[in-house]
């Protein structure tokens, strides 16, 4: 176990990973209405688009697990940022749909070696009282970086300035980040090759999962759970558009949505510790279906106002899915057990926007609200059959 201060600097430096690699990710869904404009794209396209993102993130998150056990979680994490920001720095400069797809790709290679071998690396220093909390900072980083990267270009938007130079400033910063995390790394030997092979040598082989009924029961829910939050942060912009607001107010509804994540994600944690998972879960997600219809129904003044409380059980329910990742999966099979549970949210990240997009094609958005909130519903029986050991 690392020292209290090493330990609250690896979070540090691993919660500023999450804030740049999610904070990109989720700015894409922003430029998404602006590149549907240049390109001509249909919404099956947009969600194809994005999806084909979440598809290289998933093909590239277990193996990443898997590799770091061998290779150490360092070279991969310093890899990944790289692409992330390299994608940032070259879509501003995309002039066709072929080269939009490449920086799409670049940051999907960058988010599929993150999630998993961050949560690895904080998990395996910090003990079991305190893993919880560090965990949850890490995740709440990735939601600040969400809500900044996202707000500067509604801002930029709002100002009459185009997102191309925020969007480069971004992967320049990025990469810059970049050489700093592999120096510290370099520094305090987080993530070597060395203690690669010493966890190898310790412990046995094989996968790792304590319970496997639980851990299907666990993948299902969050793969429901998922679709309808990637789903909706794709087309949220698009919802307030058909509404009639202007581009540059329709780009604050994910920025709202986001806030109210952020809240949500440390809240809904709470509820979990305080009503148990199964009880907070359930009210989680019968508040976003009613929050999602509301928001189909509502006129556009009162649907911003909705936003960040949708927002906040939105998103909040992956703090009681993924709280029980740790308890599922051996110590020494942490970053086995993280890039599954991210791979099956990333699969899910995949299906989702295009399977709305096609619907919204066909039956316009306020159907294609409705039924993600009929499939938030459906969330719920898998997470009242999960057991997770005390």
């Amino acid at each position: 176990m690392a020292s209290p201060l090493t330990a609250r600097r690896i979070l540090g430096f691993c919660s500023l990973t999450h804030a740049a690699q999610d904070g990109i990710s989720v700015a894409l869904n922003l430029v998404l209405p602006l590149l549907a404009q240049t390109f001509g794209l249909s919404y099956a396209q947009v969600g194809l688009l994005r999806a084909m993102k979440s598809a290289v993130m998933v093909a590239f998150e277990i193996p990443g697990g898997v590799l770091s056990e061998r290779w150490g979680e360092r070279r991969l994490l310093v890899f990944g940022l790289f692409c992330a920001g390299f994608g940032a720095l070259l879509l501003p400069l995309a002039q066709s749909l072929a080269s939009v797809m490449l920086a799409f790709v670049a940051i999907g290679i960058g988010n599929a070696f993150q999630h998993a071998l961050c949560s690895a690396i904080i998990s395996a220093r910090f003990d079991t009282p305190a893993r919880r909390g560090a965990l949850g900072l890490y995740n709440s980083a990735g939601d600040a970086g969400k809500l900044g990267f996202s707000g500067l270009i509604a801002l930029t938007a709002w100002a009459g300035m185009g997102w191309q130079g925020t969007m480069g400033a971004f992967g320049l910063v990025t990469l810059l980040f970049t050489a700093l995390l592999w120096w510290f790394f370099n520094k305090t030997g987080v993530g070597s090759p060395k203690t690669a092979a010493a966890r190898r040598a310790s412990h046995g082989t094989g996968w790792g999962i304590r319970d496997q009924s639980g851990f299907s029961r666990l993948c299902l829910t969050s793969f429901l759970d998922t679709a309808v939050q990637s789903g909706f942060m794709v087309f949220v912009v698009f919802v307030f558009l058909d509404k009639g607001a202007p581009t540059h107010w329709a780009s604050f509804a994910l920025v709202l949505s986001l806030i109210g994540g952020m809240f949500g994600k440390a809240g809904c944690g709470m509820l979990a510790g305080r009503l148990g998972p199964k009880p907070a879960f359930v009210l989680a997600q019968a508040a976003t279906a009613l929050g999602l219809i509301g928001l189909s129904l509502l006129p556009m003044l009162a649907a911003f106002v909705l936003l960040p409380f949708l927002g906040m059980f939105l998103q909040g329910s992956t703090s009681i899915t993924y709280g029980s990742v740790s308890d599922l999966f051996d110590p020494a099979r942490q970053s086995r057990g993280f890039a599954l549970i991210y791979a099956v949210s990333g699969i899910s990240s995949v299906v989702g926007p295009v399977l709305f997009g096609v619907l919204a094609d066909s039956h316009g958005l306020s159907v294609t609200l409705t039924a993600m909130a009929l499939l938030a519903l459906l969330a719920i029986p898998p997470a009242l059959t999960l057991r997770t050991p005390s």
